[in-house]
């Protein structure tokens, strides 16, 4: 029975290691061409500038809707080569909001529309869709109402499309509220992760990369030709980045461009996004993996790292199986002697943390001004404490997607929150009428996961066995912050207005 434990904690394990390794290859790439990756020669448009559609997708966002349209109207682009679609779905105040000030914008003399349905079919997917119908642009740009894109957004990654071969180019996320909490900061931490290391160095390697969603540009006949917008999945940007690369069209990716952004600042809020995110990419992999390891126009270096970015997001599952595994493993190896040897070959698999930490560092390194190695150990083990925390939540996510089970589009709540939190201010953002202020279920199986690894240290001193104590103490922590955040934002909400006014928790950047 042992033996069968030791197997099912080894494969896991395992599978930990080779994703570390493909990070590691990622990390190598990115540091050998940063210099020139980084300091792209950027191309002048040679003749006509092209027609551009601007699509913002946006669903009951009274916060931020203005914001954005505020900001479109300041990208530097000739007007009469540009049109905007606002793709409102909204059945709340947003919809009058969006109208006074597309009205306000044609009279300042854009071209505007507000484009409506009757209803969400598709959700984001449907209504960029419904928008490419009307779309006269030969290039599509696409921003989600929390961005607020620079003023050169359009002349710095419009002209790469002068490549007949080019499909697609993505910008790099900023962070409007970096700064804002713990929450928000170790958010940052991972996505800077994300859009520095992996995009720049699979872009270095000439592998697959994706849309982002959201503050990129396509070409128009790409996304026609690759088949159009589908809502099969809740990532209909990475869907349509692999169809559309396995059809032979190249992507840019430009790290040296950011495009500003809010991050969630509460956590269940910030647990819907994660959720979106894991189950889509699982979506997707379930959806092109065979065709892709199939395909015979791939190279298989390209092949092992498509493969790796789709089921990235199975390390979620296998973080929750090494831990509930890792309790009877710290039996078998306090009172089975005879595995000794099977410990020792094991613990190579360390490796692996190792490996996250370098690559992170590069990442926080690239990413934050004037960094400090010292700063970054500090953020490091709460980040790593944290996403610990989410991996219960965000691997039934993805066991869900691999299953095939079938769920909504659940939009991410935006909470128009610049800047850093001043102490002893009253959170405004609670007033928010988009988030939901109901407990979730899941957290309280989080709230029996905390126990039950306080058990684990507890059995760690009664058998004097240590090896396992810091993997358990982090996820003591990580569940616990989690659960806790998860009751305390909700509980906090209780008290709010039923029918509050918009109220713009923005804070002045520092």
């Amino acid at each position: 029975m042992e033996k069968l434990l030791l197997v099912a904690y080894t494969i896991p394990l395992a599978l930990v290691f080779f994703m570390s390794l493909v990070q590691l290859n990622l990390v190598i790439s990115y540091l050998k061409y940063q210099q020139r990756l980084k300091q792209p020669t950027e191309p002048l448009l040679d003749g006509a500038l092209p027609y551009v559609t601007i699509q913002l997708p946006i669903y009951n966002e009274l916060y931020v809707a203005e914001r954005l349209l505020d900001c479109i109207a300041e990208l530097r682009y000739p007007r009469e080569r540009l049109e905007i679609q606002v793709l409102d779905d909204s059945t709340d105040e947003t919809v009058a909001l969006i109208a006074r000030k597309v009205e306000e914008l044609r009279k300042m003399g854009l071209t505007i529309f507000h484009i409506r349905r009757t209803n969400r079919q598709g959700y984001k997917a449907g209504a960029l869709a419904e928008g490419l119908k009307r779309a006269n642009g030969e290039v599509v740009a696409i921003f989600d109402a929390d961005f607020l894109p620079k003023a050169e957004f359009l002349k710095r990654t419009v002209p790469y499309f002068q490549d007949p071969s080019i499909g697609m180019v993505q910008s790099r996320w900023e962070h409007l509220n970096k700064d804002y909490s713990v929450l928000t900061r170790i958010q940052a931490f991972a996505l800077d992760g994300h859009f520095i290391v992996e995009q720049q160095g699979r872009h270095a390697g000439n592998h697959f990369i994706n849309f982002n969603g959201t503050a990129g540009v396509w070409r128009k006949t790409c996304i026609e030709e690759a088949g159009g917008w589908q809502a099969d999945t809740l990532t209909e940007d990475l869907d349509l980045s692999y169809r559309a690369q396995l059809k032979g069209w190249k992507f840019k990716y430009l790290e040296n461009l950011g495009s500003p952004a809010e991050l969630p600042v509460e956590m269940n809020a910030l647990k819907s996004q994660q959720y979106r995110w894991t189950k889509g990419a699982a979506e997707c992999a379930r959806k092109h993996a065979v065709g892709l390891f199939s395909s015979p126009s791939v190279r298989w270096s390209d092949k092992v790292h498509a493969l790796a970015h789709l089921f990235y997001s199975s390390t979620f599952v296998c973080l929750v199986v090494l831990a509930l595994l890792s309790v009877p493993v710290l039996f078998v190896k306090s009172f089975y002697p005879e595995h000794r040897e099977w410990f020792s070959w094991m613990s190579w698999f360390q490796l692996s943390g190792i490996i996250l930490a370098v690559f992170y560092w590069v990442a926080y390194k690239n990413a934050t001004q004037n960094a400090h190695f010292g700063r970054f150990l500090l953020d490091y083990p709460v980040f790593m404490v944290i996403w610990m925390g989410l991996s219960l939540h965000n691997a039934i996510a993805v066991i869900e997607g691999y299953l095939g089970r079938k769920t909504p589009f659940i939009r991410t709540p935006k909470f128009a929150v610049i800047g850093k939190a001043v102490a002893g201010q009253q959170a405004e953002w609670q007033q928010n009428k988009y988030v939901s202020w109901k407990i979730p279920g899941m957290t309280w199986i989080e709230a029996l996961f905390v126990l039950y690894f306080v058990g684990g240290l507890y059995l760690a001193w009664r058998w004097n066995d240590y090896s396992f104590v810091l993997f358990h103490l982090m996820l003591t922590l990580g569940y616990g912050i989690v659960c806790y955040f998860s009751v305390l934002h909700a509980r906090n909400g209780r008290f709010r207005d039923e029918h509050p006014q918009p109220v713009i928790a923005s804070v002045p950047a520092v």
